[in-house]
């Protein structure tokens, strides 16, 4: 298991170190730069802060620099704020993602298994049926179209839940449902059809001659065998959820880092575009490395160790 955890995170920095390059070289491969996007500058103030920012160095010194200070946790300042780095700015932000999207990944999982499960035991019959038509209305229906209609309905005509902002738990109902609901479709979909194909190996009839329940059946053998893909859609979907979707924050007028990282597109702040995307590359590759981990705990056939592992 230490081989496979050392391995694995060494693997994982790599890939960091890969996501932090790539989108380092394009940000300066992009014409123009961060002072010249908006009204013309003079010449003598764009100098002084391009020599303030360093940005009058070579692009290879620039990345030297940039990765000294990201290995001592500074990710730099904002071009476009003169109070805040970056490090601030993703402090007030990423709590605010990170709730959202954790609420709506237990949403997703909690509801798309359940239902998964319950359309495959109840195969052909209304469960299957309603099961089936909420996957397809949250593959079919966009978030934001999702969304716009539960503020009409619940918050407004209903008065059920308050329309925006980001105060008590009852303001995070709503956005939560609206980004949870594409992932719980899609984990529907996928725990059915899993579901319906080990429920018709023989290994199944086997347990069933064997004078087991089906309650154990299902438990032991249907729902661990149909869950392992089911967990790896979930690394992306949940690098997704906890790292802000734009769309739904605006809506909903969540502050958090999703409008954030568009922000910093737009004026090409490239501290803050390399801060958000080394984030959102680190909580991807952490959530990578647990999926394979949970391939083993959830898969004994799966080794993490010797010649078998993978």
């Amino acid at each position: 298991m230490l081989r496979f955890l050392v391995k694995r995170g060494i693997n994982a920095l790599l890939t960091l170190w890969v996501i932090i390059t790539l989108t380092f070289t394009l940000m300066h491969l992009v014409p123009g730069g961060p002072f010249t996007s908006e009204k013309p500058v003079p010449p003598a103030v764009l100098e002084n802060l391009n020599k303030y920012y360093h940005l009058d160095e070579p692009v290879a010194m620039q990345y030297v620099r940039y990765l000294g200070d990201l290995m001592r946790g500074d990710l730099g300042p904002s071009y476009k704020s003169n109070t805040r780095t970056v490090n601030d700015m993703l402090a007030d932000t990423m709590p605010i993602s990170f709730h959202l999207g954790t609420q709506a990944l237990l949403i997703a999982v909690v509801g798309g298994l359940t239902l998964g499960i319950v359309a495959a035991l109840n195969h052909n019959k209304w469960p299957d049926y309603t099961a089936s038509i909420v996957a397809v209305i949250g593959t079919a229906v966009p978030s934001f179209v999702l969304a716009t209609l539960m503020i009409q309905v619940i918050g407004l005509e209903l008065k059920w839940l308050p329309i925006a902002t980001w105060k008590t738990w009852q303001h995070t109902i709503m956005p939560s449902v609206a980004l949870a609901f594409l992932p719980m479709a899609q984990v529907t979909r996928l725990m059915r059809s899993n579901m319906l194909e080990v429920i018709g190996q023989d290994y199944i009839k086997t347990a069933k001659s064997k004078g087991l329940s089906k309650l154990q059946i299902t438990l032991r053998h249907t729902i661990r065998n149909a869950i392992l893909p089911v967990v790896t859609i979930l690394g992306p979907i949940a690098a997704t959820l906890l790292t802000g979707t734009f769309v739904i924050e605006h809506i909903f007028s969540v502050p958090g880092s999703g409008k954030l990282f568009v922000m910093s597109i737009q004026n090409r702040d490239y501290p803050l575009i390399l801060g958000t995307t080394v984030v959102y590359g680190a909580v991807l590759v952490v959530i990578l490395f647990i999926v394979d981990v949970l391939y083993s705990l959830i898969d004994p056939r799966i080794k993490v160790t010797g010649k078998g592992a993978r």
